[in-house]
């Protein structure tokens, strides 16, 4: 396993983190996710992700009986607030109340003391950011998160939230987390590089497309057991699933992986490793053979030809 720094931070994050959503407390309970992140650790991942409302608070339930036994010192654990988590008007959004009543929940399901990194995972348009960032800065203060940064912000709001907390003293965000893989090529206009200058590392999530570059859909075809099966699961990938245009691109991607003795989702992952404004790549999984395969990325140096070529399979947006 190969580690980066989280933009100009101190901290490193290895290149593959372990994510939870859709994973943990929908495909995956409690034995094969000690098994999952036992595997994990062993592999070099130290970075993990997860959020409250993921399966509304039970996929940190999930963790928190797992991280008790693990070197809590080796890894970095990262979870986010917004989404609702009750009907509540006060327990949804990114409100003073709603970050620390949110964050010391993680904390309580999570059973840790504080989270390494804290991410924003939606911008709130109802909260003035000045207050969300001073909450912010104050949690960080008071030890209970390290570090803290966005998700899906657009570049004009997370230089507005930057140049808030540079001007009033408080920590600056020091990550970003899309959506960005081959099919999801939005941030790269603005946003990736509104990241780099401002010195924040990006780790993106769904680098696979929720399997849809794995090649496991070829044809269209739906396997059973996979999240494309699974009506619960699948909302974001029906489109895809149903393009047999971008399936086909997804096959041409057989060659170039044969010549690295590779998967397409092994590419597919080190294709976005090649951009050093990556930090890391969230990937879920939930088998022990997804997660082996996914780390193997890890280190494949994709040549000039191959960016190329796939450049022109999966254009810029």
């Amino acid at each position: 396993m190969n580690y980066r720094r989280l933009g100009r931070s101190g901290l490193k994050v290895s290149e593959i983190a372990y994510g939870s959503w859709l994973t943990f407390a929908n495909q995956v309970e409690l034995d094969l996710a000690e098994k999952i992140i036992d595997k994990a650790v062993e592999l070099g991942i130290n970075y993990i992700d997860t959020a409250d409302v993921y399966a509304i608070g039970a996929a940190e339930t999930l963790l928190g009986k797992i991280l008790p036994r693990l070197n809590r010192r080796q890894l970095v654990i990262a979870t986010k607030a917004f989404w609702p988590m009750s009907d509540s008007p006060t327990d949804q959004g990114l409100s003073r109340k709603h970050v620390f009543d949110s964050l010391y929940g993680s904390l309580d399901r999570l059973n840790i003391s504080y989270v390494d990194i804290f991410y924003c995972h939606r911008y709130d348009e109802e909260t003035p950011l000045e207050e969300t960032v001073e909450a912010i800065d104050d949690l960080i203060r008071q030890g209970k998160a390290l570090y803290w940064g966005t998700s899906e912000w657009s570049a004009e709001q997370i230089t507005a939230a930057f140049n808030i907390c540079q001007s009033r003293g408080f920590h600056t965000p020091i990550v970003n987390q899309p959506n960005y893989s081959l099919i999801v090529r939005g941030i790269e206009k603005q946003i990736l590089p509104t990241c780099e200058a401002l010195g924040m590392g990006t780790a993106n999530f769904s680098p696979l497309g929720q399997g849809v570059l794995t090649g496991k859909y070829s044809g269209g075809k739906i396997p059973a057991g996979s999240r494309g099966s699974d009506d619960s699961l699948n909302m974001y990938m029906k489109d895809s699933i149903a393009n047999m245009d971008l399936l086909e691109r997804v096959d041409k991607l057989k060659d170039i992986a044969s010549e690295y003795e590779a998967t397409i989702a092994q590419i597919a992952i080190a294709w976005i490793l090649r951009n050093p404004g990556i930090s890391s790549v969230i990937a879920g999984a939930s088998s022990i053979d997804q997660l082996e395969s996914n780390v193997k990325a890890s280190g494949i140096k994709l040549s000039e030809k191959h960016i190329l070529q796939i450049n022109a399979l999966f254009p810029a947006e």
